[in-house]
């Protein structure tokens, strides 16, 4: 019998239980808990003790829910998320955030424009944890466990993830002084030919280019003389000369303004590009989801993001 004044230890149980169905594994389950993968697992054994059945099948490659795990998932699933509603209804941000949020973003974009003001967002709250993943390839939320996702360009249809789009930024095409003094600025499309290019890979930025052609917008493929797969190294790569690249002007900015990279092609450029948060779609998310959701938000509505 619980204790007065404690938790029964059944809902502690039921939200590890629920955890680990939801991540596909003990040790994603543990880490957005906050706690060790020994205590989940200590945690889900009491609650099928309990219960007199067992609810997950454990085997060396994956988990699978049993007639009656399937059942009760579905029930605690959506008492969890009811709570999880109530509470970002009555949970104002001046009190305490708790918990993790995992956050994935482009590499360049994430580390010069999002991380510090993540990290504004984060200092008023001790106990809200982030976890930022730095990464170009296009993570997949429902498989990879991510609360949040920031994603360039169109994204694809799925009637699991909410997406809301941040700001748009325009797509140029630079390169350094050094290479334009030694290969010649290029002065329409069909010159690209004879240019070299760097690009993306096919799970990293994109391998074509966005440009206006003829009052359109089309998508051309450019030599790919070196391929990246990610943009702080495209970017990076171009600035040494290595040949031509396109990027979203806010990974470039700074770079032309110091002289380092000259934009070419400008009658063809300007191509806007989207940039939209995304999360998993549910009743409400949680408080501590909610609040990061919010106030990308509101920086993006200031202009921050651009």
């Amino acid at each position: 019998m619980a204790g007065q004044g404690t938790v029964p230890d059944s809902l502690s149980g039921i939200g590890a239980f629920v955890a680990v169905v939801r991540a596909g594994s003990f040790t994603l389950a543990a880490e957005r808990l906050g706690v060790t993968k020994s205590a989940v697992g200590k945690s889900l054994n009491r609650l099928e003790q309990r219960l007199g059945v067992k609810l997950i099948r454990r085997t060396t490659r994956r988990l699978q829910l049993t007639f009656d795990g399937e059942a009760y998932f579905q029930a605690c699933s959506s008492a969890l998320d009811g709570i999880a509603a109530a509470e970002a209804q009555i949970t104002p941000y001046d009190k305490v955030l708790r918990g993790r949020v995992h956050i994935d973003m482009p590499m360049a974009f994430g580390k010069r424009v999002l991380l510090p003001l993540l990290l504004d967002m984060a200092a008023p709250h001790p106990e809200l944890a982030l976890t930022m993943r730095f990464n170009d390839a296009t993570a997949d939320l429902m498989r990879d466990e991510a609360d949040l996702a920031i994603r360039f360009g169109q994204l694809p249809d799925s009637a699991h993830l909410v997406a809301r789009k941040l700001t748009s930024q325009e797509r140029l095409i630079c390169g350094s002084p050094g290479y334009l003094q030694a290969h010649g600025v290029p002065v329409n499309l069909s010159d690209l030919n004879g240019h070299r290019c760097i690009v993306g890979t096919s799970h990293g930025p994109p391998q074509q280019w966005s440009v206006r052609e003829e009052g359109r917008v089309v998508r051309i493929t450019p030599p790919a003389t070196h391929q990246l797969s990610d943009g702080e190294s495209i970017v990076e790569t171009a600035l040494a000369g290595f040949g031509l690249c396109q990027m979203p002007v806010s990974l470039l900015r700074s770079h032309i303004a110091q002289g380092r990279l000259v934009p070419v092609l400008q009658a063809h450029s300007g191509v806007q590009v989207d940039i939209h948060l995304l999360w998993v779609r549910q009743a409400i998310p949680a408080p501590r989801v909610r609040y990061v959701i919010d106030q990308l938000i509101a920086h993006a509505e200031r202009g921050a993001l651009d």
